[in-house]
């Protein structure tokens, strides 16, 4: 007599391969689900995949980074777009102030970039560097601390420009705040470089 062996459920079965073997990438787990269960198609294997994912069975990390220097870290644009965005937003505030004429209706852009570069800029360079791993702090805290550490930074460097020979003058306040805004950002992109080091994506 004949027993058929009963074929224990996908899901079940990926979670077993994924506790054993410790596959490095979906693409690695598919192909030893695909050994084993030839017959299995790749939009099947997949939506397992994305049902597991959505009850919190199965966590997914973004791939790792290939890189072993910071500088090679800076040239993944994926990774510091937030970066680059500062320094193109600074880039354009010196450019509205110095070199962009100041009639209507060109005056509103300064406006616009000036107010980014004062409210937002400061605070939001200094949350990336103090909690770069980004799951500490939702989308909406984020924003709350940025305009809130902004508006807590900018006076204080006025404040410190008060006591040095330059004062509180427009050049002196745009050169620092630029300085303030590219230096913390740096400095968040590194904590960020170190972090993905540190934990084997980098």
């Amino acid at each position: 007599m004949n027993v058929e062996r009963a074929e224990i459920p996908l899901r079940l079965f990926i979670m077993q391969r994924i506790m054993a073997e410790n596959p490095r990438t979906v693409r690695d787990l598919f192909r030893i689900i695909k050994v084993r269960r030839p017959r299995i198609s790749e939009e099947e294997f997949i939506n397992t995949i994305r049902e597991l994912r959505e009850s919190g069975t199965l966590t997914l990390e973004p791939p790792a980074l290939q890189v072993n220097s910071y500088p090679a870290y800076l040239k993944l644009q994926d990774e510091n777009a937030w970066l680059y965005l500062v320094a193109l937003l600074t880039l354009s505030t010196f450019l509205a102030i110095y070199v962009m004429p100041s009639t209507y209706p060109l005056i509103i852009f300064r406006w616009i970039i000036g107010s980014m570069f004062v409210l937002f800029l400061p605070g939001y360079v200094t949350i990336q560097a103090l909690f770069p791993e980004g799951k500490e702090l939702d989308s909406i805290e984020r924003l709350a601390l940025t305009i809130g550490l902004s508006l807590a930074i900018t006076p204080l460097i006025g404040l410190l420009l008060n006591y040095t020979p330059w004062g509180i003058r427009l050049d002196p306040i745009v050169a620092a705040l630029s300085m303030f805004t590219l230096g913390i950002g740096m400095a968040g992109s590194f904590r960020k470089y170190r972090i993905a080091r540190n934990t084997g994506k980098a």
